[in-house]
Order: C-alpha cells, then structure tokens, then sequence
C-alpha cells in the first residue's frame, strides 16, 4: 500500500509540474457547473431569483445571447493573449537566462491557475449558450445561469490584471534567482535536520554484490523505510552509488549489498524507487546551484554582458554554499542503531569545483568578477563548524582562481588588489 501510495504521489508531482495540468481541471470543472446549473434551471431556480432580485435578471433571449456571445469571443481573445504572453516568457527566460530555468517557470501554479480560469469560464459559457431559446420568456429563460456567466467573465477580467503583473515580476532575474533559492534552501534545510545523529562510519563497500536498475532517468525519489524493511528482511546493508537527482543509466552499478540478492528482492527495491525524464529544484538542490551558476555564465557571456547580474548569482550561490556546509557528505541512514544503509551524495568539494570551473573560464578575466568569487571564498572559509575537508577544497578553488585570474590580467593593479584580498 505504501509503495502504490509512493508511486501516486510520485506521479502526481510529475503531473503537477506540466502547464496543462491546473487548466485541464479547471475546465473540466466549468463544464460540471454547466450541467449543475442546467439541472436548477430545471427545476426553476431562475424563477424563484426572479421573484425576489428581477434587476438582476435578464429578461430577453436575444439579449441573453449577444451578452453571453460578446464575454465568449473577448476571453478566448483574453486566453489567446495570455498564453502568448506565457511562451514569450519561456522563450526570453532560455535565451537571457538559461534553458533549465524552464521546467521550474513552467510549473508556476500563479499561470496555470488563470489560464484555468480563462478555459472553466468559457466552456461555462458556451455550454450556457446551448442551454438559450431567443424566442423564451423571461420566467423561462436560464437568466440565473446568464448572470454566473457574466460574474465568471468578470472574474477573469481581474484575473487579467493580476497576469499582466505577475508576467511582469516573473521574467525579472531577481525574482527567478529569488524563487530558485526558496527552492533550493527548502530542500537543504529538510535535508539537514534529517541527518540528526548519523555517523561517519559505514563498511567498505568495494567487494559487495553489484545490481543495476534496467531502467534509465533522474533518480528523484526513494522510499527510505521500504528500503531499510527489506535490508531488515535480507539482513544485510546495502548502498546506493547514484546520488539522488542525478542521471541513472540502466547498465551502470545502481546498488550494492553486503549479501547476494535474488532477483525478486532486486525488483522489489527498483520498485520503490522513482525515476524521472525531467529535473525539478524542489527534489534535487544540486540543479539549484547549476542553474544560479549558468545565469552568472550566460550573464558574462560576450553576447549578453551583463555582470550586475552575474554579480547577484554569486550572491545566492555565496548563500546557498554556506547553508551546504551545514550537510554532511555521508548520506548514512541510521536503522536500530545500525549504519543499514547510505545513498551518495554529491560531496561539497564535488559541487565547489563544478560551480567554480564554469564560473572561472568565463569570470577570471575581470577583475570585479574575481573579486566577487575572492569575497565568496573568503566568506565561506570563516563559517563556523565548518568540516576540515570543506575548507581544503575552498583553500584549493581559491588558489587556483588567484593563479588564473593573474595569468588573465593586464594590469599590475588588478593584480595587486587580488593578492591584498588574500593577505587580509
């Protein structure tokens, strides 16, 4: 039962993400209210308004359906727009920016919800449409139904606004880093307060039986109990040598046990494994670093030139970085007072070096980038609790960008400045 309720919500996260998703529902939705205000028109609820508010009542078939036909014609017009305005987004946001910025734009609800919206709406109104006769009378006539579809369409006009301002704030880098932080620290943190009371000790997994998964993607999610119940079972321990996030392939080593497996148990484990084609900030913090970095690059790019905002990138990775330092590089989980089982983990040097190999061959040859970087290294070095081997691998990036950077400059000054920020 866990394991089908792991797989559903693993699905619908998957779902969740696409940018039909929230308007599929809610157009399914507006067509529901049709038929329900079809089956009270049935049974005389325009009548009984009409009774008691007949200002608010249309009184006229015709009028009815020109009211009814103008709202239809100007929110596809509306829709049409807006969805436009949507993909100009995307496209701006991958040519500026960067193209894995576009899974996480894409699954901002704020759009979906009001392009829901749009579609519940129209449907609503068309199905109404069905639903009116010119030639009735007004105790006849489904003017209650006609009254929602004019306060529907009004809905949709505030909804609208409210589009044009949030279009306007969403293609804004400050917001995108902004958001891409959220993300990425939100999942840190849970992260973190996970690793209470593991070890840094755990076998020598070099002689241990290899399985592979069959099957290729993203390693998104695990169900960690699952898993430790079958090491239970089997009694052994067992080691995932793919850290979550990153790319499986199906004949690559994905796990290794203490003790040999049958197939069946293997299956069983695969199982309770989700793989995905598709990365998300919210299930691997990683890509939360590659996209921040790839900003900073594309920033400093010959094309773009922008290093205000390559400058603000490193500002969120200064940040990011210092909260990583808080998590451990074991990826140990405890189980009755037992080291059981360990998943890799994308070490911190790993991570360091990846961000500052992208960010030295497009930044070593300005000096106020070079700064920048300094100031970050030289930051993270004096957080506090930081383990021996992260401030090594700091010390190591530093160097080595100090060493690039004085082989880049033309200036003796530049030069100067650089080996002061160090001394200090």
């Amino acid at each position: 039962m866990k394991k089908l309720f792991i797989r559903i919500f693993d699905f619908f996260n998957t779902v969740e993400s696409k940018i039909a998703f929230y308007p599929t529902l809610f157009a399914f939705s507006g067509f529901l209210v049709a038929l329900l205000m079809m089956y009270l028109e049935q049974h005389g609820i325009s009548r009984r308004i009409m009774d008691v508010l007949p200002q608010l009542m249309v009184e006229d078939g015709d009028t009815a359906l020109t009211v009814l036909s103008a709202c239809l014609g100007g929110l596809i017009s509306l829709m049409v727009f807006s969805f436009s305005m949507v993909m100009l987004l995307l496209s701006q946001a991958s040519n500026n920016y960067s193209p894995r910025l576009l899974p996480g734009l894409i699954s901002d609800k704020r759009h979906q919800l009001i392009l829901g919206i749009y579609l519940a709406t129209i449907l609503y109104n068309i199905f109404t449409l069905f639903s009116i006769e010119p030639s009735e009378d007004k105790y006849t006539l489904p003017g209650f139904s006609v009254l929602l579809g004019i306060a529907f369409t009004i809905i949709c006009l505030v909804a609208f606004i409210y589009f044009i301002h949030n279009i306007s704030q969403s293609i804004q880098i400050s917001n995108i880093l902004d958001t891409i932080f959220e993300a990425a620290e939100l999942r840190l943190q849970k992260l973190i307060s996970s690793e209470e009371g593991q070890t840094k000790d755990f076998s020598d997994t070099t002689n241990w039986h290899e399985y592979k998964t069959g099957r290729s993607g993203y390693f998104q999610n695990i169900s960690i109990n699952n898993i430790l119940r079958i090491c239970d079972d089997e009694k052994t321990k067992m080691y995932i040598t793919v850290p979550k996030g990153l790319f499986v392939l199906k004949n690559s080593v994905f796990l290794k046990s203490e003790k040999p497996l049958d197939e069946k148990v293997v299956s069983a484990i695969i199982s309770n494994i989700s793989f995905a084609r598709g990365e998300l900030v919210e299930d691997n913090y990683v890509l939360a670093f590659k996209q921040i970095t790839e900003i900073a690059v594309k920033a400093m790019s010959p094309g773009i030139n922008d290093p205000g905002t390559a400058i603000n990138a490193i500002d969120y990775l200064t940040d990011l970085f210092a909260l990583r330092m808080q998590k451990k590089d074991n990826g140990i989980i405890i189980h009755k007072e037992k080291a059981t089982l360990r998943i890799a983990v994308v070490t911190f040097e790993e991570l360091m070096y990846n961000v500052m190999a992208s960010l030295r061959t497009y930044c070593k040859h300005d000096p106020i980038m070079v700064e920048k970087l300094l100031w970050m290294l030289i930051y993270l070095q004096q957080q506090p609790a930081a383990e021996d081997n992260y401030i090594l691998a700091i010390k190591k990036e530093m160097e080595t960008l100090v060493s690039q950077a004085k082989n880049s400059f033309d200036s003796n000054k530049d030069v100067s400045v650089i080996e002061k920020m160090i001394l200090d």
